[in-house]
């Protein structure tokens, strides 16, 4: 089997489409600020996300009601805006995962042969007039 050595590279439109529901995710495990949850997804692997992709999208997902924000004092600095999910944000989020793992089990026997090095010869179709 032959794999191409490539490094991981976080495509910004996939991450866009899984954001919210990773969010979500993490906001259900526990209620958690902005900042935080940057350092979460630092943590399993999103090294190249920023403050400036999650605020605006927790800002999305309020506006939104799938998530309510509430502000906690903290003896480090300012107040902190705590977010959990609503109702809506955990029938999104059920909602969410049943599509991305359908999606997932329909692209992954796709995606995971290896990489061939050139395309191969096109298909020949025969066509009886």
């Amino acid at each position: 089997m032959y794999f191409l050595n490539v490094t991981p590279t976080h495509d910004p439109q996939l991450l866009k489409g899984v954001l919210s529901l990773l969010l979500l995710q993490m906001l259900a495990q526990r209620e958690s600020y902005g900042y935080e949850l940057v350092q979460r997804l630092h943590e399993i692997g999103l090294s190249d996300i920023s403050d400036g992709t999650v605020y605006p999208a927790l800002g999305r997902l309020e506006r939104e009601s799938r998530v309510s924000a509430r502000l906690v004092s903290s003896h480090s600095g300012p107040a902190r805006k705590y977010y959990r999910p609503t109702a809506a944000g955990y029938a999104a989020l059920a909602e969410g995962v049943t599509g991305w793992l359908a999606f997932v089990e329909v692209t992954n026997p796709v995606l995971l042969h290896p990489i061939p090095t050139q395309p191969g010869p096109p298909n020949e179709e025969v066509f009886d007039d």
